[in-house]
C-alpha cells in the first residue's frame, strides 16, 4: 500500500508539471494511477508465476486483436466450415455473383457493421489490455525497472505517452478499415486469393514447407520496406513519427504514419494472393507476427525462447528505436547480418547518420564519445542474452 501510495503522490506532481489537455487520451495515461490500489488488492492474491503467465497472454491476445487480422481468421474459418470438405462452395459463389449486376455493393456487403465490430475490439484490446500491460510493468514495477526495462532509467513523458496513444489509436482505425474489407470481401466469395481450406489439396511437403517459407518471405519484405523507410526523405516525411518514441512500449507498435502502416500491412497481407496457402497455416503466421510486434515494441527485455533461433531478442528492436537506422528486421535477426546493418560495438548510430552503416569510433570526436558511453550505459544488462552488456565502451 506504501508503494501504491508513494507512486500515486509521483503521479500527482507530474501531472501538475504536465498541462492536461482535457481529452480522454489525456485521462487514459493516468487510469492506472487511479485505480492502481484496488488492481493491487485484487493482483495481490495471485501467485507471481500465474501473474507473470497472464501478462503474457494478454500480450498474445493484444498482439492478436488490435490490427483487426482477427477478421480474417473468422472469414477462412467460416469459409472452411461452409467447405464441407470440398471446394464447389466456391464455383457455387461465383454462379450467383455472375447473375449480378451490383458486383461492389455484393462482394462488400456488410462491410459498415464488420468495420464497427473491428474496430470497437480494436480499441478494446488496445486501451483494455494495452492499460493493463501498463499498469502490470510501467506502474506496478517501476521502482524495479533495473530487473525487466531495456532501458531501465528513461521513461516516456506523459505530454508523448499521450502522443503515443493518440497516433497508435488513430491507426487502428486503418488497420481495422483494411481487415473489414478483405474479411467481408472473403465471406462474400470474392475471387483472386490463394488460401484454400484441405490440408492435402497442394500436397503435404507444401503444406509443411510453406510456413518457413512464406514466413522468411514475409520478414524479408518488411525488412527491405522498413530500411527503405530510413532513408532521408521517407523517414524525415513518414517514418520519423514512429521514432518520436526512443523508448517504445506495447502502445507504440500501431503508433505510426497512415501511409507507412497501411504499405506494410499490405507487404504482411500479400502472400494471400500469390502462392497457395493454407488457412491455419496463414492464421499461424499471423499471430506469430502479430505477437512478436508487441514483444518487440514493449520496452521490456523479454528474450528468444530456446526453439526460436532465428527471433532477436527484445534488446534488439529497442536499440532501433534508441539508436534509430540499424537493426532494420523484425523476426529473422539475419537480415541485418547479411546486409552489414545490424548494430556493431565499434559503430556510432544516431538519427542523423542513415543507411545502417553508422560511424566508426575511429572517426568519433572526444564529445561523440562521451554521449555514445552515456547513451550505451543506460542500457539493462539483463536484456542481452548473456546478460551481460554486449556494446560497452570499456
Amino acid at each position: 500500500m506504501k508503494k501504491s501510495a508513494k507512486r500515486k503522490a509521483a503521479a500527482g506532481k507530474e501531472r501538475e508539471k504536465t498541462p492536461s489537455s482535457g481529452s480522454c487520451i489525456s485521462n487514459y495515461v493516468f487510469w492506472t494511477d487511479s485505480c492502481g490500489e484496488t488492481l493491487e488488492k485484487v493482483w495481490s492474491k495471485i501467485p507471481a508465476s500465474l501473474g507473470q503467465l497472464i501478462a503474457t497472454i494478454a500480450m498474445f491476445i493484444l498482439g492478436l486483436t488490435v490490427r483487426g487480422e482477427w477478421l480474417l481468421f473468422a472469414a477462412y474459418f467460416v469459409k472452411y466450415l461452409q467447405s464441407g470438405g470440398e471446394g464447389n462452395y466456391i464455383e457455387e459463389t461465383d454462379e450467383l455473383i455472375e447473375s449480378m449486376s451490383d458486383w461492389f455493393a455484393f462482394r462488400f456487403k456488410g462491410y459498415v457493421n464488420v468495420l464497427v465490430i473491428s474496430t470497437l475490439i480494436s480499441y478494446l484490446t488496445y486501451f483494455g489490455i494495452g492499460g493493463f500491460l501498463h499498469w502490470y510493468y510501467y506502474v506496478g514495477q517501476r521502482d524495479r525497472s533495473h530487473e525487466w526495462k531495456c532501458q531501465p532509467n528513461k521513461f516516456l513523458t506523459p505530454d508523448s505517452e499521450r502522443f503515443e496513444i493518440f497516433i497508435g489509436s488513430l491507426s487502428l482505425v486503418f488497420g481495422s478499415a483494411i481487415s473489414a474489407a478483405i474479411s467481408t470481401y472473403i465471406a462474400n466469395g470474392g475471387p483472386g486469393t490463394k488460401v484454400y481450406f484441405q490440408p492435402g489439396e497442394f500436397g503435404y511437403i507444401w503444406l509443411v514447407l510453406q510456413i518457413p517459407l512464406v514466413f522468411m518471405y514475409q520478414d524479408y519484405m518488411t525488412y527491405w520496406f522498413h530500411r527503405t523507410f530510413h532513408t532521408p526523405f521517407l523517414y524525415k516525411n513518414f517514418h520519423k513519427l514512429h521514432h518520436t518514441w526512443k523508448q517504445p512500449t506495447a502502445f507504440s507498435v500501431t503508433a505510426i504514419h497512415p501511409v507507412e502502416f497501411v504499405i506494410m500491412q499490405c507487404v504482411l497481407l500479400s502472400p494471400l494472393v500469390m502462392v497457395p496457402i493454407y488457412w491455419l497455416n496463414m492464421c499461424i503466421l499471423f499471430a506469430y507476427i502479430y505477437y512478436h510486434g508487441i514483444i518487440d515494441h514493449s520496452g521490456i527485455n523479454f528474450k528468444r525462447y530456446w526453439w526460436q533461433p532465428w527471433q532477436p531478442d527484445c534488446i534488439f528492436h529497442d536499440n532501433h528505436h534508441q539508436y534509430f537506422h540499424v537493426n532494420f528486421g523484425f523476426n529473422i535477426e539475419y537480415w541485418d547480418t547479411l546486409h552489414g546493418t545490424n548494430r556493431r560495438k565499434d559503430r556510432i548510430y544516431r538519427e542523423d547518420i542513415f543507411y545502417g552503416q553508422g560511424k566508426s569510433l575511429e572517426d568519433a570526436s572526444s564529445e561523440e564519445l562521451r554521449l555514445e558511453r552515456e547513451e550505451r550505459e543506460s542500457e539493462n544488462p539483463l536484456a542481452f542474452s548473456k546478460n551481460t552488456h554486449e556494446f560497452k565502451l570499456e
